[in-house]
Formats: C-alpha cells, sequence, structure tokens
C-alpha cells in the first residue's frame, strides 16, 4: 500500500500596514516643526481671554467701560493696582477668597488620603464582597450631584452642619470619593503582584506594604488625583451656593452676587476673577504633565 501525501496550499491574505488617518499623514507630511508651531499658536489663541482678563484688572472701570483691554497698547498709562488694592481692603470678598482655601484644601487632602487606603484595600486585600462593593463605587459615578443636593440639606439642617465650611467640605468629600477609589484603584492593580507577594513573604504588613511599595509607585496617579480634585472643589459654584452661607462662602459665590449688586462694577469683577482663576491656573502649568498619566493610569488595568 503506497500512501501519497499531497501538496495543500492554503492562501493567506497578507495585509499591509494600516491605512493611515488624514490628521496622521497632514502631520506626517508637515513634519513635527510645522505642528509645534501650530500647537504653539493654539495655545497662545486659547491665553488670549486670560490675558483679556488681567488687562482689565489693572484697568479703572471709567476705561474698561469706554473702550476694549486691547487699547491697553496705545494707553499703557491706564494700568494700575488700585484694582487689587480696593479687592484687599474689600473684607467680604476677601474673606471668601480665604474660605475657597479652607474648603479647596481639606476637601482634596481628605479625598486623597481616603481613596489611597480604600484603593489599596480593594485592589490587593481579600475580604468578603470586595467585587460587589467595587462595583457599588462604581455606580456611584453616574450619580448626578443635584440628585443628593435636598437630602443632604436636611441631614446638614439636622446635624447644625447646614451654611458652615464643614459641610461643604463633607459634601465635596462624599461626592469625589468615588471617582477618586476608580481611579487610584485601576491604577493600583496594574502594579506587578510578584513585588506585592515578595513584600509579603518578607513579613511585611500590608501598612508597610502600602507605604513603602505601593505609594512610591502611585505617585503619578495620586498627584494627578490631587490636582483633579483641587480644581473641581476650587471651580465650585453649586455646592457652595447651596450649602455655604455669607459667611462661609467661596470666591465663586461672592463673584456671583457682585455680578448681581453691581453689574457695571467691572475693575471689581475683573480682579476678583483673575485672582480666582491664577490659582488653578498655575496648578495647572505647572502639574499639566500628571493629567495625561493620571487618565492613561485610570482608563487601563
Amino acid at each position: 500500500m503506497t500512501l501519497v501525501a499531497e501538496e495543500v496550499r492554503i492562501d493567506v491574505p497578507v495585509s499591509g500596514a494600516p491605512r493611515r488617518g488624514v490628521l496622521t499623514r497632514l502631520v506626517a507630511r508637515l513634519g513635527n516643526g510645522a505642528v509645534q508651531v501650530v500647537l504653539a499658536l493654539v495655545a497662545v489663541f486659547w491665553m488670549v481671554p486670560v490675558f483679556g482678563l488681567l488687562i482689565a484688572s489693572l484697568r479703572d472701570e471709567s476705561a474698561n467701560t469706554a473702550d476694549g483691554w486691547w487699547t491697553v497698547f496705545t494707553k499703557p498709562a491706564e494700568l494700575t493696582l488700585a484694582n487689587y488694592a480696593e479687592l484687599v481692603a474689600n473684607q467680604a470678598v476677601w474673606q471668601s477668597f480665604l474660605n475657597t482655601f479652607y474648603i479647596a484644601v481639606p476637601a482634596t487632602v481628605l479625598v486623597v488620603v481616603m481613596a489611597s487606603l480604600a484603593s489599596y484595600a480593594l485592589a490587593w486585600i481579600e475580604f468578603p464582597g470586595r467585587e460587589t462593593l467595587t462595583v457599588v463605587v462604581v455606580g456611584l459615578l453616574v450619580m448626578p450631584i443635584q440628585v443628593a443636593l435636598i437630602p443632604v440639606a436636611k441631614l446638614f439642617g439636622a446635624l447644625g452642619l447646614f451654611g458652615t465650611i464643614t459641610g461643604v467640605v463633607l459634601f465635596h468629600v462624599a461626592f469625589g470619593l468615588p471617582f477618586a477609589i476608580f481611579l487610584l484603584r485601576n491604577f493600583f492593580t496594574g502594579i506587578p503582584r510578584d513585588l506585592i507577594e515578595a513584600a509579603r513573604m518578607d513579613g511585611a504588613t500590608e501598612w508597610v506594604i502600602f507605604k513603602r511599595v505601593v505609594l512610591p509607585v502611585a505617585k503619578p496617579a495620586i498627584a494627578s488625583l490631587t490636582i483633579f480634585q483641587f480644581l473641581w472643589v476650587w471651580n465650585d459654584l453649586l455646592v457652595a451656593l447651596v450649602f455655604a452661607d455669607q459667611d462661609s462662602a467661596p470666591i465663586t459665590v461672592a463673584l456671583r452676587a457682585q455680578l448681581r449688586q453691581f453689574g457695571t462694577n467691572i475693575d471689581m469683577l475683573s480682579t476678583g476673577a483673575f485672582l480666582s482663576m491664577v490659582v488653578p491656573l498655575g496648578v495647572f502649568l505647572v502639574f499639566q504633565k500628571y493629567f495625561v498619566q493620571g487618565v492613561l493610569a485610570g482608563s487601563t488595568k
């Protein structure tokens, strides 16, 4: 019996290089130098309103009412620091500026600390109901703030926290934790398991592992979360309008009151708006790289 082997030919389709999009081809044709020039022009255009607000804050009310801020290039004598001196002398506005720090700093620190500990537990500590608790935390991300305004206001009224800085801070902490835990947990689960297990085999406790192993690796994600939380709380208006009274109101509420009472008080409004903007703007410019790292850390496992 003779066995005849037949040659079987299989046609495997060979796919070429993936097609590049229009934007990719345009970047390749223009080169990195041209792209950087375009991005620089976009950045300059984006900063024009900021520069205009700064100029408006350095001009008196009559100059701002008479013409636009761009005329300062032909009238540099109009620039003055009197608006800032008047703002500092305004006790209500200056106190609201300090209240913003009293609200933003504790709300940021509490969220970062609590979320770091909770995220480590959800990522690396085995306990009953861990997966269910993780699903609940993720589900809280979709709950809008408006749903909880009236119930929490009643609760704060019963506890004597309504209209206080403590009440505003607690509300920001409660609604900042779900996203913070989601972001940090996704980053913590990306840490190699061998690194955690090696520390446990060496006799390290969970606290030592968290402090000596996890925190140094997770610095980019924690720094990014800190920036996100600080910016959100600093620029908040809705929560402050509901839960803060006149003595505990942040700068956003004070500027809104100035706009309502003094519709033509452009010098005061522009000065207060620039001061309230320069802090988060400076934080963003200094730590902008952490924004990208934090988004990437929270988007993958």
